[in-house]
């Protein structure tokens, strides 16, 4: 039996469907229950609890084989950053109560970086304290996710002006499909154990976009011509702060700082296996810009 920590996200979803089809039992975790009827109809035990009760956690991933682990970014806490850190804290208490035999979690590009760049450094203490756990621990690093441009793009189609942080905007950057990264998260999980200890792995799409990729792919989507611009610098932390906590916007201003500069937010050095999604952006974005 598996167990999902976040199984109604589309990462998780995705990967519950997978092992489902493969005829594994899987016990899906939720904050909220009221998102559980999808992985219900698939056959998912349900479970709720709070990802900050440990000892909840604990007795609901107990007598798991294996736990995926997706850590939950919530926009509206008060201090998502310190949200963010007292999850690893109760995600490490519950694991080292509950003891499966292995632990796979979704990590972050760039999450082998030493300095302080924000979401990908939420990620890096996230694996640093899982590394303790006497457990066989899997770290799969994921690109950004293609529907995060799902923010932007009704605006983009709107004014013929797609807003982005990615300057300068023909850089192509990895990305993958949230859905390809639940399928090969349940292709790790479903694999013969490897008998390391500690095993880290990349996962991207099959291709680099840039932003002029993404304008590009709205355009003949939509049948509007849209063209990237940049959003300057100096304007960053008012625009996240419209719709955020300033902790949270703090995390994904280094963020995207890093990602311009280049190198940082990337597969590690001396990296062993990438994983490539099949996925493309105009088939990740077309329900975005033509929902049913």
């Amino acid at each position: 039996m598996f167990t999902i920590i976040g199984a109604a996200g589309n990462v998780g979803y995705s990967t519950s469907s997978a092992l489902r089809r493969a005829g594994i039992p899987v016990r899906a975790i939720l904050r909220d229950r009221t998102k559980a009827a999808r992985l219900s109809d698939i056959g998912c035990e349900i479970i709720t609890a709070d990802l900050h009760d440990a000892a909840a956690l604990a007795k609901a991933i107990d007598g798991a084989n294996a736990v995926q682990i997706i850590m939950p970014v919530s926009p509206r806490a008060k201090d998502p950053a310190d949200g963010l850190r007292r999850s690893i804290e109760s995600l490490f208490e519950a694991m080292a109560q509950a003891r499966p035999k292995q632990v796979l979690a979704i990590s972050d590009y760039g999450a082998h970086v030493a300095d302080d760049i924000g979401m990908p450094s939420m990620f890096r203490d996230l694996e640093v304290r899982l590394a303790q756990l006497e457990t066989q621990l899997l770290v799969l690093r994921s690109a950004e996710h293609m529907h995060n441009w799902g923010r932007v793009i009704p605006m983009a189609v709107a004014s013929g002006i797609l807003p982005t942080f990615q300057d300068p905007v023909d850089m192509a950057q990895p990305t993958i499909s949230a859905h390809d990264l639940g399928l090969i998260a349940a292709d790790l999980l479903l694999r013969p154990e490897s008998g390391k200890e500690l095993e880290v792995i990349h996962a991207e799409g099959p291709h680099r976009y840039s932003a002029n990729d993404v304008a590009a792919v709205v355009s003949q989507l939509s049948s509007r011509v849209v063209r990237a611009r940049a959003v300057p610098r100096s304007q960053w932390q008012a625009m996240f702060e419209r719709t955020m906590p300033s902790s949270l916007a703090n995390l994904l201003i280094k963020a995207n700082d890093a990602k311009n500069k280049g190198g940082l937010v990337e597969i590690s050095p001396n990296a062993g296996d990438v994983r490539y999604g099949p996925t493309s952006l105009i088939d990740a974005l077309r329900p975005l810009v033509l929902p049913e």
